[in-house]
């Protein structure tokens, strides 16, 4: 019984010696190397953004100041977040917490395309999931992964509120929709060269329209006041 408990106690001693060495991280220097100040141009964006609000409640531009940081720097490292902290007052931990809440907001380095496929139910009803494999193979990456030369990064979502239009991919702040796996292979092969392909819809139709065609009021509207005079006229009996 004594060398059962021993053993365990060592356990740990010797599962962290099996580990391979790891290099170590010098962030002696982190911080200066990831130094965020706004420049001139966002700068003026944000005062005219906290133009919007009462002085005592510039609390309230903290989401639009951090995706304003977020586009400048294409993520958030932490001392973007401190540096938007500091400019409404809020305390730091405050402000970190609703960056990583939002999803919208990104604490890593990402890739220049962020391709986000849809995984709701009816986007998988729809072939969400073959749009997605299609994605795996001709970018050759798992989700949540990033390519080697920072072009694309793969990723899956709840919903984009385009349930109509399904199958849906997000790229970037854009949503394409009715997507099949040869306009998905064309979109892809137009990113790869640095094109961005228009979005929205890519069936034809201009929005959630059926795709079909109308299926109501197909027939020109009546003028204004329609039969009105006809209330006016005694009903026979």
């Amino acid at each position: 019984m004594f060398g059962i408990v021993k053993g365990l106690l060592q356990l740990p001693g010797r599962v962290l010696l099996k580990q391979p060495n790891r290099c170590k991280l010098d962030a002696s220097n982190m911080y200066d190397k990831l130094k965020f100040e706004f420049t001139e141009q966002n700068l003026c964006r944000a005062k005219d953004l906290l133009s919007n609000y009462p002085e005592k409640e510039q609390r309230g531009a903290l989401l639009p100041l951090l995706d304003l940081a977020q586009r400048q720097y294409g993520w958030l490292p932490i001392t973007a977040i401190k540096a938007v902290a500091d400019m409404i007052k809020v305390d730091h931990f405050e402000a970190w917490e609703v960056a990583y809440y939002y999803t919208m907001f990104r604490q890593h380095p990402e890739g220049k395309y962020r391709l986000t496929v849809c995984t709701s139910t009816p986007c998988y009803l729809r072939g969400g999931d073959v749009i997605l494999n299609t994605c795996k193979e001709v970018l050759q990456l798992k989700e949540n992964e990033t390519s080697s030369d920072m072009q694309f990064t793969l990723k899956t979502a709840c919903c984009y509120g385009a349930c109509v239009n399904a199958p849906v991919l997000g790229i970037n702040d854009d949503i394409y929709e009715d997507l099949t796996v040869s306009e998905l292979e064309c979109i892809l092969d137009n990113l790869k060269q640095d094109v961005i392909p228009p979005a929205g819809p890519r069936s034809g139709r201009f929005c959630s329209e059926p795709i079909s065609g109308p299926t109501t009021l197909l027939i020109e509207p009546p003028p204004a006041g329609f039969g009105m005079q006809e209330l006016c006229k005694p009903k026979k009996c």
